[in-house]
């Protein structure tokens, strides 16, 4: 189901705090009338903040789960039972990330065409069906094709979500709302931990090991879930019920015509309502979806190792598996709360790139603290590293998706370049799955000096990205736009010399 082609002559301004007339908007052959302050336009985001965002979040919440829970599972006891190496389990991380990589476009795709209230429960309950069957695998034949499905299943949930939430909010207050979404994960990361910790104690109930209930669990919570998305997610603004008809309106204009400064002249940004296969081609061609995936990787790296062997890097500190789930979750919890204030901020402030470079320096600077206390008798040096990683890596992700999105113009372009983005982006998950060897521990000197390293590199990507968009812009503000007539302007998309940057 695609969203409908709307007529709109004239957009309002918003985000400045002045009453906006937009008296000469037209929809269906009637003239609608807005006023909006900025405290009128708020009430409306948080209107909808609390009819979209809580569900959303609660299926990232339990997607997170699902694919982070095995190293969980790990410390208590899955590779003795399934007479597993080390080896064999990073492999079993690895596989997910190929199927997960390969289907995430063709699935932003079938959003865009069907209702995100019917295609994302319907992921859900292919996913948490697999999970529940990883409960039950003997062998490790059985839990490598479990992850695989897993990989094909989940692979829709992140760039379809951060791809719908650009259909109903502006791009200069979309990173709150992707924030808000996101920080589900390190909640997952929180909340993996203390459920780990209470359904080990189960260990036996009938007949299986504790880290069989946590996949078990686990796998049925999300089935459950699933069953009532269908009623609590909505699909698209133009059928949004619990807005009124002139909100509707309204938040229309506002997504549609957006600009990447904030200003509402259109930009040459065209709205792709019919899917054509150019679309995709264009964002396959897009050189800043490439610099992006470094950025991308630069924080998923870190993010993925950390989630799968974070349990098993405490418990090599000298404490005890139940000691070490516990204390994974002050860290989550800190995590997610920072990544909310960042995203909120940044949007306040209208600016990407500086809050993107200062948590990734906090990752580095995690990292750092981590190889120079590693292996010297200070565990809790060691956790304060890890600490100050993890608090770098749950802001930057939001931030680091929202600002590919908010310059990427047009539906299908935007849904094919985040799918593009995070797909070739999430293959950090299958070097990160074996960066921390059995081997390495416990300082896993090799596992954290890849993670800073990767890094890094993701920083001078932000740092081309930035100098480049800035470079663009100026550019374009030289530019003679005579030549053009407006279809050609709206056809070039974010290549139209109306089009900036956002940075």
């Amino acid at each position: 189901m695609s969203t409908p082609n709307l007529d709109i002559e004239k957009p309002s301004p918003i985000g400045s705090g002045d009453p906006v007339d937009s008296s000469s908007e037209k929809q269906c052959g009637q003239v609608m009338p807005l006023t909006l302050s900025r405290e009128e336009e708020d009430r409306i985001l948080r209107k909808m903040d609390i009819r979209i965002i809580p569900m959303l979040a609660a299926l990232y919440l339990l997607a997170f789960l699902d694919r982070g829970n095995i190293g969980n599972a790990k410390i208590e006891g899955l590779l003795d039972d399934l007479h597993m190496t080390g080896g064999q389990y990073n492999w079993c991380l690895t596989v997910f990330f190929f199927t997960y990589c390969a289907f995430e476009l063709p699935s932003n795709l079938l959003l865009k065409k069907m209702r995100p209230s019917r295609w994302l429960p319907l992921l859900m309950v292919a996913w948490g069906i697999v999970m529940t069957l990883m409960g039950v695998v003997q062998n490790y034949a059985g839990l490598l094709t479990a992850r695989i499905f897993l990989g094909v299943t989940e692979a829709g949930l992140y760039p379809g979500v951060a791809y719908y939430i650009t259909l109903w909010y502006p791009r200069h207050r979309a990173q709150f709302r992707q924030a808000l979404f996101f920080s589900a994960a390190s909640v997952a990361g929180a909340f993996s931990g203390l459920l780990a910790y209470g359904i080990a104690k189960m260990d036996g109930v009938g007949g299986y090991a504790g880290w069989r209930w946590i996949f078990i669990l686990e796998g049925l919570l999300t089935v459950l879930v699933a069953f009532v998305a269908p009623f609590a997610i909505q699909d698209f603004p133009e059928t949004a019920t619990f807005l009124t008809e002139e909100e509707r309106k309204y938040v229309i204009n506002m997504v549609r015509s957006q600009s990447a400064e904030g200003d509402e002249t259109r930009r040459g940004a065209r709205q792709d309502t019919e899917f054509r296969i150019k679309y995709v081609i264009d964002a396959l061609k897009d050189w800043q979806i490439y610099v992006a995936v470094i950025m991308f990787w630069g924080i998923t790296c870190p993010l993925y190792g950390i989630s799968f062997f974070l349990p098993s890097i405490i418990k090599d500190l000298g404490y005890t598996s139940s000691t070490a789930q516990l204390l994974t979750i002050p860290i989550y919890i800190t995590a997610s709360v920072v990544a909310v204030a960042g995203a909120w901020l940044s949007d306040r402030r209208n600016q990407r790139s500086s809050f993107i470079l200062f948590f990734m320096a906090l990752i580095a600077i995690g990292f750092i603290i981590v190889l120079a206390s590693s292996g010297r008798g200070v565990p809790g040096v060691v956790y304060f590293g890890v600490f100050v990683a993890v608090v770098g890596i749950y802001p930057a992700f939001p931030g680091n998706v929202t600002w590919l999105s908010v310059n990427l113009a047009g539906d299908y372009k935007r849904a094919a370049g985040l799918a593009i983005h995070v797909g070739l982006g999430n293959l950090s998950g299958a070097m990160a799955s074996n960066f921390y060897r059995t081997k390495d521990a416990p300082t896993y000197t090799l596992g954290h000096a890849l993670e800073l390293g990767f890094c890094v590199a993701g920083i001078i990507a932000v740092l081309v990205l930035r100098v480049s968009y800035q470079k663009i812009n100026r550019q374009r503000d030289d530019m003679d736009v005579s030549q053009f007539d407006e279809d050609e302007l709206q056809e070039l998309g974010d290549k139209s010399p109306l089009y900036r940057y956002m940075f």
